[in-house]
């Protein structure tokens, strides 16, 4: 007979307490379930329930088979729901949240691909600046910048950004560069304050040791596109991922602070509410962007 049917068995008359209710759950004969179990016990050479005319129970080490045996029947109907899952097309409406420069720069511009790719999808992009709870705000997926803080969240990189600390030409000529790391607390700063430490940067000095520089700020701004302008502007030095900043220096708007300090890189992520299949609908659009920012190359962000 076949082990899972059996173990099936036994755990529905541990569940309803019986054989009659057991083939009743099951659609099958009460006979066919004791076969089931009969067949199990002779198998296992243990008695797995005590039978008397008024009740069925468990014995102790029935108890104990049934613990196992009931993971392994929910993992082998999830394995079924996993195939189903994947063989329906993606649909429904997909709600993501994206740090308003980002979304702005980068993901509308491929919204439109990945629409007319899966044309049973509507996306509800929200467009913040702060930290979004994916659950209780009904997001189905976020995409963040930097280091995950919430592990209780499922995580996919997407690709990476480097950052530097950049400032305009005309800043530069009037206040220097900084020559060394210690030597930014002379100079006017410019911060994000939507960011719990965004006082703090992490920078790798010339001779590789990693520094966590605490630095006052003259201006911080909720928005890295305002800070990019700040800093276009000749108010002070800023530390941007190159998503941001790129253009700007390839025009010449902004030059690097400090180039000689290794690059630091910041993961760019997908993250999703846990569980233990992903819906179709959401496993699709993150496999859209992996391939979308791949064709970009890394040297884009």
């Amino acid at each position: 007979m076949d082990r899972l049917t059996e173990m099936e068995a036994f755990a529905t008359v541990v569940d309803q307490g019986g054989f009659t209710d057991a083939a009743r759950k099951m659609g099958i004969s009460k006979s066919a379930v004791s076969k089931h179990v009969s067949a199990l016990e002779a198998r296992l050479g243990a008695r797995l329930l005590n039978r008397t005319t008024r009740r069925v129970s468990p014995t102790e080490i029935g108890l104990a088979y049934y613990d196992r045996a009931r993971r392994v029947l929910n993992d082998a109907g999830e394995a079924d729901a996993l195939v189903t899952s994947m063989q329906i097309a993606p649909s429904g409406t997909l709600r993501i949240s994206v740090a308003t420069d980002f979304g702005v720069n980068h993901l509308s511009p491929v919204l439109g691909d990945f629409l007319q790719e899966f044309p049973d999808i509507n996306v509800n992009m929200v467009l913040n600046n702060r930290y979004v709870e994916l659950i209780s705000e009904g997001f189905d997926l976020a995409i963040r910048i930097g280091e995950l803080e919430d592990s209780s969240l499922r995580a996919r990189k997407l690709t990476e950004t480097n950052l530097r600390m950049i400032g305009s030409p005309s800043y530069f000529q009037q206040n220097g560069h900084p020559g060394r790391i210690d030597e930014l607390n002379e100079h006017k700063l410019l911060h994000y304050s939507s960011q719990a430490n965004s006082a703090v940067w992490k920078l790798t000095a010339p001779s590789g040791e990693k520094r966590q520089v605490r630095t006052a700020g003259s201006l911080s701004v909720n928005d890295g596109q305002s800070l990019l302008n700040a800093a276009i502007s000749g108010l002070g030095i800023a530390y941007l991922p190159s998503f941001l900043y790129a253009e700007a220096m390839e025009e010449g708007l902004v030059i690097d602070a400090m180039p000689e300090l290794p690059q630091e890189t910041q993961g760019i992520y997908a993250v999703y509410p846990p569980g233990r299949f992903t819906q179709p609908k959401v496993r699709a659009f993150i496999d859209f962007l992996v391939n979308a920012f791949a064709e970009k190359g890394p040297n884009q962000w």
